[in-house]
């Protein structure tokens, strides 16, 4: 399981720094779309051997095939 230091430094660099927030609404809003797209998705894994859960997934799936 990676760090919560490591999720701290994705969130801030996929979205909080990037973002031109208005709002406190704005960030409530958007952070848990971006949990789940950015870090949830493709940030790369320690568990999953350094690869993001998409990557992971389609591998299972050909080796499956």
């Amino acid at each position: 399981m990676a760090s919560p230091q490591s999720f701290m430094k994705t969130l801030k660099v996929e979205e909080a720094y990037l973002a031109a927030y208005q709002s406190f609404a704005d960030v409530t809003a958007r952070l848990p779309r971006v949990i789940d797209a950015v870090c949830n998705a493709k940030r790369m894994h320690f568990a999953l051997g350094y690869r993001s859960p998409e990557e992971y997934e389609t591998q299972l799936a050909q080796r499956a095939a």
